[in-house]
């Protein structure tokens, strides 16, 4: 048995990543409310989510501009979203002042945080579109 190996010997899993999980406290057996993987994922969970932010990380969209990019996403969900979205902290409601008043919606540095995420998970998923499950053709 290795260092690593050695290091870890009471966890469960047979491959240990310690660049996944770098020290004990990261292991659990359930989901917990407070584990960064699941923060994360939840940040950018729900239909439609990913392409709303996608389009703020090209900056900041009023409502209609979102609308008219994203043109099969009900003015329900969007709202639903961008409510989603600016209660974690990810994007913020901006409204400029005099007549008429434009409100815009842009990611904060914690929804800008996203892109490497985002962009891995592309890159994780484009290989799996390409590749075949074991055992399947």
């Amino acid at each position: 048995m290795d260092s690593q190996a050695n290091a870890h010997a009471g966890h469960q899993t047979e491959t240990w990543d310690s660049a996944l999980v770098p020290d004990t406290r990261g292991r659990t057996d359930q989901p917990s409310p407070d584990c960064p993987v699941e923060v994360a994922l939840d940040a950018i969970s729900g239909r439609w989510t990913t392409l709303v932010v996608r389009e703020l990380m090209h900056g900041p969209r009023s409502f209609s501009q979102l609308r008219t990019r994203l043109p099969s996403l009900s003015a329900k969900i969007l709202s639903e979203r961008l409510h989603g979205l600016t209660g974690r902290g990810l994007a913020e409601r901006t409204r400029t002042p005099g007549f008429p008043s434009h409100t815009a919606y842009r990611l904060t540095e914690r929804g800008l945080a996203l892109r490497p995420l985002l962009i891995a998970l592309y890159d994780v998923g484009s290989e799996l579109l390409t590749t075949a499950a074991p055992g399947r053709p």
